[in-house]
């Protein structure tokens, strides 16, 4: 019954919210329909017997991974339907979003809630394929609804590159079902028979199966050399729906691949797979990393920097061992929360300044020092310096990769500082630049505070409050629900 519900919770809300008069109405709505979600999603957790086919049906499948990206989707799209309370009336009265536009935003918003927390919960790879098509649709839409021609052109080339990726990944849908047809008798493309008989699969189909699947996922990941769409949506899009592209949408292309990866490490084909994806892995992050040295918009920076965490995320898989996977799987989390705080506290700035603009920022403490903090913090996190989350994660996955390579760790380290020193570079010039430096006279009219609108900085508040605690401290159910994972997947 759980898809079920998310299916019905999620119908009834689209319901509620196109019926809705007032902002306030239609944003408790789909506050409301996140909640749902996330009390779904734990019940799912506690209370079931899991792993489990959905009602005996063979296309959905609920184990410990879908519930755990499930619960990451809906808290994350939690802390961004209370962010866009305020944040959106923002864009309506700087005229950047037509208020006609309003429901059409949480509509879509809520849709893609639905498609997202689907997608992850498909036990059948087409079933899968045609959820992450949607959520490309939606996500996509968010970003063009802006009323600015840039952001129409980052919402094409987005669909243009991800869905002509995905076109790839459906040619391997048909090698893998072949394949599997040869094997069993009957084709079957469901992740769970794939891996209980991925041992009889001919390693050289297994392999060419997957490097079609990986195009179309990677470009949905943001992988190198699919990522050039990420940097321009995700910096032009509205910022409660820039956190959800990076905490999300990116989530769905990496679970295709690690889905993929555990059927591919029970074949022969398993080494071959591992160094490709490594490679891609330090492909993709030495990319970003060297866009992100010289960038002078915030959101940009942050939007590559999300290319960098997914190659990292990449190498994880890459690397396969049981901790490797048990520290990647914590990495999305960690990535996911911290992203969204940056994100969130570019919003805000963007409201103070009208621009993301280095030159453009200063006097923050003065001007918005709960946004100059969350941004502050947040670089912290993301580069990976302890406490974060995102320093254990990373420390352990390059522990293990030193047993592959130790000049690729020596490569990622090299890398890893570099990207540190950008953000060093970035919050240097925007946090010690005053309005005499940036040649603002006295005479002229002072910058004033932006009043921040309701409600969005609780949502950074909280996600600077979880990422400190999960930095000082291991939840113990949570190291439980990994294991369970690594398990699953046939690690273990």
């Amino acid at each position: 019954m759980i898809v079920l519900s998310y299916l019905a919770v999620g119908a009834i809300m689209l319901i509620l919210i196109a019926f809705s008069k007032s902002h306030r109405t239609i944003n408790a709505f789909t506050t409301l329909h996140t909640l749902v979600f996330l009390a779904i999603g734990l019940y799912a957790l506690l209370n079931t017997t899991v792993p489990a086919f959905e009602t005996g049906s063979e296309y959905f499948y609920v184990d410990h991974l879908s519930i755990y990206e499930g619960l990451i989707a809906a808290l994350l799209f939690f802390f961004a339907s209370v962010y866009a309370n305020g944040y959106v009336e923002s864009l309506i009265e700087a005229q950047e979003l037509h208020r006609n536009n309003l429901k059409i935003f949480y509509l879509i918003f809520s849709a893609l809630l639905t498609a997202a927390t689907l997608a992850f919960f498909s036990d059948n790879l087409t079933l899968f394929w045609i959820f992450a098509e949607l959520t490309t649709i939606f996500s996509a839409a968010l970003v063009a609804i802006l009323s600015a021609k840039e952001n129409i052109d980052a919402a094409i080339k987005y669909i243009f590159i991800a869905s002509g990726a995905m076109l790839f990944s459906f040619i391997g849908l048909t090698f893998l079902y072949t394949l599997s047809g040869e094997v069993l008798g009957s084709g079957s493309l469901n992740w769970t028979v794939l891996i209980e008989n991925a041992s009889l699969l001919s390693p050289k189909m297994m392999t060419a199966s997957f490097v079609f699947l990986f195009i179309g996922f990677a470009a949905k990941s943001g992988i190198f050399p699919f990522h050039t769409w990420l940097p321009d949506a995700h910096s032009k899009a509205p910022s409660a729906v820039s956190a959800i592209l990076s905490g999300v949408l990116l989530n769905i292309g990496m679970y295709g691949i690690l889905r993929m990866y555990s059927i591919v490490r029970q074949t022969q084909a398993e080494h071959l797979i591992s160094q490709f994806l490594m490679g891609f892995g330090l492909l993709t992050i030495a990319v970003a990393v060297l866009n992100m040295l010289w960038q002078n918009n915030l959101k940009m920076l942050i939007a590559f920097s999300s290319v960098e965490h997914m190659g990292v995320i990449l190498l994880g898989i890459g690397i396969g061992t049981p901790l490797s996977l048990f520290w990647t799987l914590y990495y999305v989390l960690a990535h996911s929360l911290t992203k969204a705080s940056l994100f969130f506290s570019a919003g805000i700035l963007h409201r103070q300044y009208e621009s993301n603009l280095i030159h453009d920022i200063r006097d923050i403490f003065s001007l918005q020092p709960v946004a100059g903090w969350g941004l502050i913090i947040g670089s912290f996190a993301i580069i990976g310096m302890p406490p974060f989350p995102i320093f254990s994660a990373k420390l352990f996955i390059l522990l293990e990769a030193f047993g592959f390579s130790k000049p690729l760790v020596f490569a990622v380290l090299l890398l890893l500082v570099i990207a540190s020193a950008a953000f060093a570079r970035f919050l240097i010039e925007a946090f010690t630049r005053s309005s005499k430096e940036a040649g603002i006279e006295d005479s002229e009219t002072p910058l004033l505070p932006y009043v921040v609108k309701r409600g969005m900085k609780f949502p950074l508040l909280s996600i600077i409050f979880i990422i400190l605690a999960l930095g000082v401290f291991f939840p113990e159910f949570l190291e439980t629900l990994l294991n369970k994972i690594v398990y699953e997947l046939g690690y273990l």
